[in-house]
């Protein structure tokens, strides 16, 4: 068959790795993203980095508010696509969209579907203490990416994984599986499967609030939080009326006063938990740069004869 036409949807960083290999092996008429969005101390618009790269790679490209308003619909109707790939756009997509192309609409999900449907995957994985995750490449329905499969492939989450480098990994790894996949898929020869009936979790959209830690629960939860919301939404506290951003840290068994109680074990600040010590090893003071957490104590006075406020 003769090439496809592509539409590209996607928007954060994750999806350039997709956009990338597409744009080099299949005609993208045009590409869908977010709307610019205020970011840093200035609060300035921003682009997402999908449309940078479009405009690098001279691709056509709309910020819709929402798919469904008509100027949208009209451009993706104008580009006739035989084929949409989405990753990460961050809209839902109506049946409007996923019925447009004759070939329908694939998605680069992060996970190893059934297992984290839904907006945050990678950082679900890490806070569930998975030993593995992986990407899915499925045919999108109306659900929440219930959809049937076209391929999976899976990777050890490391000990050392955030958010951050677990999401740079599964990036790589969409965009290969995708090539990978599309060439049967586009020949008839690949169909999708569903998904299993058993094992289905749903990992929601995070926000800003979920990074606070709750020193009741178990050091090693709290530890798993601090990797999994790096670099966003960011693990924090409170001390001295101040949040304190937890950047790095660890677990330890070790004796514990109350839950929240500041102690130093090891020359490392450290917060009594649920269960066990929770050891800083690089935090930020607000209005101060990131520190390691030996550093942070040279200066922090009160520390533990203060406790928690």
């Amino acid at each position: 068959m003769n090439a496809p036409r592509i539409v590209f949807m996607g928007s954060p960083e994750f999806a350039l790795p997709t956009l990338k290999a597409l744009a080099a092996a299949y005609p993208i008429v045009g590409v869908v993203t977010q709307p610019d969005q205020p970011a840093g101390r200035g609060r300035a618009l921003t682009p997402p980095p999908v449309k940078q790269l479009a405009l690098e790679l001279g691709l056509p490209c709309i910020q819709p508010e929402r798919l469904r308003q008509p100027e949208a619909m009209q451009m993706l109707q104008d580009w006739a696509p035989d084929l949409i790939i989405v990753a990460a756009f961050g809209q839902i997509l109506r049946a409007s969209v996923l019925d447009l192309p004759h070939l329908g609409c694939v998605n680069v999900h992060a996970s190893l579907l059934p297992r984290g449907r839904g907006a945050a995957p990678i950082q679900a994985a890490i806070l569930s203490g998975d030993a593995e995750t992986g990407v899915t490449i499925m045919r999108m329905d109306p659900g929440i990416d219930t959809g049937p499969m076209l391929s999976q492939r899976a990777v050890p989450i490391l000990p050392e994984d955030t958010g951050g480098s677990l999401s740079q990994r599964l990036a790589l790894l969409g965009a290969d599986l995708l090539l990978e996949t599309l060439p049967a898929y586009l020949s008839g020869e690949l169909l999708p499967q569903p998904q299993p009936e058993d094992g289905a979790t749903y990992a929601p959209m995070l926000s800003k609030a979920d990074g606070a830690l709750d020193f009741t629960r178990p050091a090693v939860d709290l530890a798993r939080q601090v990797r999994a919301f790096q670099p966003w939404p960011g693990a924090y506290t409170l001390w001295q009326g101040q949040p304190l951003k937890i950047l790095r840290a660890h677990a330890v068994e070790a004796p514990c006063s109350a839950p929240g109680q500041t102690a130093i074990h090891h020359n490392l600040p450290a917060f009594c938990t649920g269960a066990g010590l929770l050891l800083i090893d690089e935090i930020q003071p607000a209005g101060k740069k990131p520190m390691p957490g030996q550093a942070f104590l040279q200066g922090a006075r009160g520390w533990i004869s203060e406790g928690r406020p």
